[in-house]
């Protein structure tokens, strides 16, 4: 039997060293997934179990005010219009306000 040649050895070798960084690389997009995805659960929970009804407000309050900036996609924008709906009404609540006061 023949001995592989040294250009066989190193092209076997890049090959399992390209595999390798893929594998890691996939398991990075896979922590990374799971780490938004725990952070989103987190937060969520805060907002429909009121523990601290001042910080699930203002954490509300604060999603409201920045979301509608960072969601782009309208098909993003519909997964959280339960949330971001709060804000239009409460919007329209302060300028109905506004306008009874003047």
């Amino acid at each position: 039997m023949a001995r592989k040649s040294i250009e066989q050895r190193l092209a076997e070798l890049e090959a399992q060293r390209s595999a390798l960084k893929a594998r890691l690389s996939k398991q990075d997009r896979a922590n990374d997934t799971r780490r938004k995805v725990l952070l989103g659960a987190l937060v969520l929970h805060r907002l429909e179990n009121a523990n601290d009804p001042e910080f699930t407000k203002r954490l509300g309050d604060w999603l409201r005010r920045e979301l509608p900036g960072f969601l782009t996609r309208d098909n993003d924008k519909a997964l959280f219009a339960d949330l971001l709906g709060a804000a239009s009404a409460s919007t329209t609540e302060n300028s109905n306000s506004t306008e009874a006061a003047s």
